[in-house]
């Protein structure tokens, strides 16, 4: 047996052991009966055996001792990991600590688990969701003229709002002992989905109270007592709310933003209280034209040390009554011709209490978590959506159009060419 074949097949032994994750000591016994079969059943050169049987045994001892590998081999390769890769900021690190992972993890070892994914139960609804659906979902879009929407009125019919309202459509995550329908992310997809085949307009002004408002925050991070005055309120819609994160320099980074707060004693309802000056300039904000409550992702300072020796406390949320003064909502956006409720809002020293931070002074600084854990989670919903609705409704019309559509005496959907596009 030539040099060159029997590096071919140890190289090749040795690339199925990595593919598969094989274990050091599966890997070692393989290797050893790999040698063994080649010693007995063939007459390579015993120079060149000997070669093999040493190289094979100094890497079992090597590698196989768990102290001896860490001292010759793992510390070395750590540290030069280390001097490549840049250093993690906190943010950076909440981020990747934030939430957890599913059968997407699966996918991403690159040897998926399939009965994992088999295991996971069918989403089904509740005779409540599904009376939902078959009830106040159809009726809602019944009304709904979308041409009327986009070229008329330029926005949602006063009737549609109240219904929406009066259903609680701005309330499906809210638990029910806050008023809410307290539905599940299957439901509030499916709800979404049918509206948004109708209406992109009216599906994106009953995404945002459910996933990019405050509902879920508040449900996750707030006090008792903000959660006792807003879900209910937010529930019915009796508040509007809208989340301003995005900014004209940073776009929805929130590492990156430039809005600020600066904690300060300032006064609130007459009364000296100790609270935070706050300036921001933020734009695409869904809701924000109409909102009556504004959540607000901003960079927290404290340099008189008044909560502690922490300076740069970090990324804070909090929950504005937007007729607090200092606060403008400008000129109502019209994204690709959208007439969806969005537009830009500023603060020029704007004085809240420190009750107004979601959760309190106990959460100032955890708001990249907050935003991490929680509106990621809605948008993993509402986004999706949208996109499959307009995915449905596109198929629906672009099919039946092909049907009826006649060239050279056949219908067009019997084209290859249009066959293709369609599938």
């Amino acid at each position: 047996m030539s040099i060159s074949f029997l590096l071919l097949l140890f190289v090749g032994l040795g690339t199925v052991l990595l593919y598969n994750r094989a274990s050091i000591s599966v890997a070692c016994l393989s290797s050893v009966v790999f040698l063994s079969l080649v010693t007995l059943l063939t007459e390579t050169h015993p120079a060149l055996l000997f070669f093999f049987w040493c190289l094979t045994v100094a890497a079992m001892v090597v590698f196989a001792y768990k102290p001896l590998r860490a001292k010759l081999f793992s510390t070395k390769v750590l540290r030069l990991y280390r001097k490549l890769m840049p250093r993690m900021s906190q943010t950076e690190k909440d981020a990747l600590e934030a939430g957890d992972v599913s059968f997407e993890s699966e996918i991403f070892s690159g040897a998926p688990n399939w009965n994992r994914l088999h295991a996971i139960p069918k989403a089904t609804l509740s005779a409540e969701e599904q009376a939902f659906l078959d009830g106040p979902v159809e009726s809602l879009c019944e009304m709904l003229n979308d041409f009327d929407i986009t070229h008329n009125l330029a926005d949602l019919p006063p009737a549609v709002w109240q219904y929406m309202k009066e259903q609680k459509f701005f309330g499906m995550i809210i638990p029910k002992q806050f008023g809410g329908l307290e539905f599940s992310a299957y439901a509030h997809a499916r709800v979404l989905i049918k509206i948004g085949s109708v209406s992109c307009t009216a599906a994106s002004t009953v995404s945002v109270p459910n996933s990019l408002g405050p509902a879920e925050l508040l449900y996750h991070y707030g006090t008792q007592d903000q959660k006792d005055y807003y879900l209910p309120r937010l529930a019915v819609g009796q508040e509007i709310p809208c989340f301003a994160l995005t900014s004209p320099e940073a776009g929805s980074d929130a590492a990156s933003m430039p809005d600020y707060g600066v904690v300060c004693q300032g006064e609130h309802n007459g009364e000296s209280v100790l609270g935070i000056k706050l300036n921001w300039n933020k734009r695409y904000i869904t809701l924000a034209p109409v909102a009556t409550l504004l959540g607000l992702a901003f960079k927290l300072y404290d340099p008189d040390g008044l909560l502690g020796s922490q300076k740069d406390i970090g990324i804070t949320c909090a929950l504005i009554p937007t007729t607090t003064p200092g606060i403008t909502i400008g000129r109502r956006h019209l994204p690709l011709n959208a007439p969806f409720q969005n537009g830009p809002t500023q603060g020029k020293d704007v004085f809240i209490p420190l009750s107004y931070v979601i959760g309190g002074e106990s959460q100032v600084g955890n708001g990249w978590r907050m935003l991490m854990e929680c509106l990621a989670a809605g948008r993993a919903i509402s986004l999706p959506s949208n996109a499959i609705a307009g995915a449905k409704m596109a198929s629906v019309t672009a099919g039946a159009y092909a049907r009826v559509r006649r060239q050279f005496n056949t219908s067009i959907s019997n084209f290859e060419g249009i066959q293709e596009l369609l599938a």
